[in-house]
């Protein structure tokens, strides 16, 4: 008779059924989609996720309510019309989180111009949810950093020279809604973080309300107008040609975006 002792079984973790039914959420390609074209921060019809995802509008609901129910988005109803967005800007985190960490190290060559061209302009610059990611983002959280405005060394935080210019440029820090007002977020295409928080959300509402920058296309690219391009040159020294890539720099050889 064996006689040797069994194997203890492991103990169990609460958290384990709720991380693998997130997982399980974002495992397929639809949803995943939806929840990429969400980061832009606005909030999307099931008919236009349909579209943009390429999937019949029953498919598109169906999914639609799982995220809804599995917490990674929220709907409003306006009428007889159903939107839909990503929950919270920790929904947003979460996302672009992992598709750093899914992106190639060597990114695949766009199967046609059109492809390269959204590739390259979300690449330049682009929404993550709230605040500036790409190439602009890093470029104007690199800048901050170097001017003294933001700290990264122990996490990210604004100084109080970054408090005084948020101040004078008049651009109001939101304070009450319980999140951290300035952190890092892992940028996919430049691979290193860019800044995000309240005082991200606030930098890239009031670079687009001012004119600075714009959206163009259907997604979530964004470009420096000419007002921006001098604008960020005069407060933070950013040079124009950086934001195109025509300069070399620590983030210059970085990929397209491959989504």
């Amino acid at each position: 008779m064996d006689r040797s002792p069994r194997p203890r079984p492991l103990p169990h973790d609460a958290a384990a059924p709720r991380l693998a039914a997130l997982a399980a959420l974002l495992a397929d390609e639809t949803r995943a989609s939806f929840c990429l074209a969400l980061l832009d921060g606005r909030a999307w019809t099931a008919g236009e996720l349909a579209r943009y995802a390429s999937v019949a509008p029953s498919t598109a609901s169906e999914h639609l309510g799982r995220l809804v129910t599995g917490g990674l988005l929220t709907e409003e109803r306006q009428g007889r019309h159903r939107y839909v967005r990503l929950t919270d800007e920790r929904i947003a985190h979460l996302v672009e989180s992992l598709v750093s960490h899914a992106a190639p190290e060597a990114p695949e060559r766009p199967r046609s111009l059109r492809a390269a061209s959204v590739s390259g302009a979300l690449a330049r610059g682009r929404t993550c949810y709230d605040h500036l990611a790409g190439r602009l983002g890093i470029r104007i959280t690199e800048a901050m950093t170097a001017r003294g405005l933001l700290r990264q060394d122990t996490g990210f935080a604004l100084t109080e020279a970054g408090l005084d210019w948020f101040g004078a440029l008049g651009i109001p820090l939101d304070r009450s809604a319980g999140r951290p007002l300035a952190r890092g977020c892992l940028d996919w295409t430049e691979r290193r973080p860019h800044l995000a928080g309240a005082a991200g959300a606030a930098l890239c509402a009031h670079v687009l309300r001012s004119g600075w920058c714009e959206r163009f296309g259907s997604g979530r690219a964004v470009r420096a107008t000419p007002s921006g391009l001098r604008a960020l040159s005069e407060l933070l020294g950013v040079e124009p040609a950086s934001l195109d890539g025509r300069v070399q720099g620590p983030s210059s050889d970085a990929g397209p975006a491959v989504d």
